[in-house]
């Protein structure tokens, strides 16, 4: 498809998009009106349009343009599955529905209410996945019939590339036709040879190969470290011909990472991260983060004065307790928590490492002669942790996520691959704190952690949330 026909189709796609949003607000705003009786359905119609009406009205309509371009709904989708294009489209519909959040917070839009958000989201989400869905149907029962195909040139004989061809026979609903291989002879092509796969050429005979075939696209699976100077040649030659050239990005063969091209600074390249720790879903966790931290130190101000002012009456010394602990990718900062032991705690614990009773690098004693009678309520009850929402603020810790290490702790760790959890933010509660916390081994906590970084969304992270409630009022595993 050439580019001013695939131009001309997305932005179709995007008209159709916005004025499902608009007839999904529409729709919900005539069923809420007609709901609460207090006007007439004619009447509503025969409303005058204001300026201010009209502008935000403006407004919506080209945020939502940007959410539903930027949550990728007009890349090419052909080799997508329907779940992952169904869960891009929620994603942008559920920011589309937070946007009308703005006009009733700061407009005072009263018709905006939580059921109309919800109708609207169901609305929205419920248009935008059927036609969508329809689309795909539409359009695998055109490819599965020879229609809309595209024709791929494999480059290697290797197991990878013959995965790479089985993948896409087994879905002829993508309309990908695998026109065979290019390879030269070589020791190992024995398991090759015993398919029924076609060798199109060896390289010396690509270049004439792609003079006289319909050559969509070049698939590239060859060693780079050893075919480097191959590779090099073939791409300069798909770029003479305008021939897309795809090459598998895991090129290390890694486990957890995920590897994704991406622009710096005009340069493509080739990144390997975990899935959760990029996209607008990171962008709405530290938001949640800010929001949610704030309002609780907010809400929770008599709270948190009633309890510096216990401390610094019942307990000689500071009323906060600030201690370097390990952070994002190794980051050192300062967390504050209420102090809960004794002045110069810290140099006695030296003394009292024969009484540890955790696993592993942490120190951890049940019945800790430091801690202060005031200290052992703040740990029952878990206020003593409330100070990290100020670390939540500024950004150096999550609500959610692995438990800040101590620099002391962290210089004891003897495996790498436990160093993995200082990839993310560490976050004021975890898997680990509604699980048992002190009640469990060292190893099970760093598997926790692991688990947590690798499962990780959103709504985990509410997940650990409601947990913590109930934990926090059983004092569940508190010291």
């Amino acid at each position: 498809m050439n580019l001013a026909k695939r131009r001309l189709i997305s932005n179709a796609t995007k008209l159709v998009d916005l004025g499902f949003l608009v007839f999904a607000l529409g729709l919900t705003t005539v069923l809420v009106v007609s709901e609460r009786g207090t006007i007439s359905f004619a009447d509503f119609l025969a409303l005058r349009i204001k300026l201010v009406n009209f502008i935000l009205f403006a407004a919506l309509v080209f945020t939502w343009h940007l959410i539903l371009s930027l949550c990728g709904l007009y890349e090419s989708k052909r080799l997508s599955t329907r779940r992952s294009e169904a869960i891009d489209v929620l994603k942008a519909t559920t920011l589309a529905t937070l946007c009308l959040m703005v006009p009733a917070a700061f407009f005072g839009k009263r018709t905006i209410t939580l059921a109309f958000l919800i109708l609207f989201w169901i609305f929205g989400s419920s248009l935008m996945v059927l036609a969508r869905l329809s689309v795909r149907c539409l359009l695998g029962i055109m490819r599965r019939h020879g229609r809309n195909s595209r024709y791929i040139l494999i480059l290697g004989t290797n197991t990878r590339a013959m995965e790479f061809a089985a993948r896409i026979e087994s879905k002829p609903e993508l309309g990908y036709r695998v026109l065979g291989f290019v390879d030269d002879d070589w020791p190992g092509n024995g398991e090759f040879l015993a398919t029924s796969h076609k060798l199109c050429c060896d390289f010396a005979g690509l270049s004439e190969f792609l003079r006289h075939n319909v050559v969509d696209e070049v698939a590239i699976y060859l060693p780079l470290r050893s075919f480097y100077e191959h590779t090099a040649q073939v791409a300069a030659l798909c770029e003479l011909h305008g021939i897309i050239m795809r090459i598998n990005s895991d090129i290390f063969n890694l486990k957890i990472a995920k590897s994704h091209a991406e622009d710096f600074d005009g340069q493509g390249q080739i990144m390997a991260t975990a899935e959760g720790q990029r996209g607008w879903p990171h962008l709405v966790k530290r938001a949640l983060d800010v929001c949610a931290s704030l309002l609780v130190l907010i809400f929770l101000a008599p709270v948190l004065l009633s309890t510096a002012v216990l401390i610094r009456l019942m307990s000689p010394g500071p009323i906060f307790f600030g201690q370097k602990r390990v952070g994002l990718n190794k980051r050192q900062f300062v967390m504050y928590k209420f102090r809960t032991m004794i002045p110069n705690a810290e140099k006695a614990q030296e003394q009292l490492l024969a009484l540890n009773e955790m696993t592993g690098p942490v120190f951890k004693i049940k019945n800790d002669p430091r801690v202060t009678p005031i200290g052992r309520l703040l740990r029952k009850t878990s206020l003593d942790e409330f100070p990290q929402l100020w670390n939540v603020l500024k950004g150096d810790m999550s609500l959610v996520g692995p438990r800040a290490m101590s620099v002391r702790d962290y210089q004891f760790f003897s495996e790498d691959w436990q160093r993995r959890r200082f990839s993310v933010r560490p976050g004021i509660t975890c898997l680990w704190q509604v699980n048992g916390r002190n009640s469990i081994p060292f190893e099970q906590w760093m598997q926790l952690d692991m688990q947590y970084i690798d499962k990780w969304s959103l709504w985990l992270d509410l997940k650990i949330l409601a947990r913590t409630i109930p934990a926090v009022l059983k004092g569940s595993g508190a010291a």
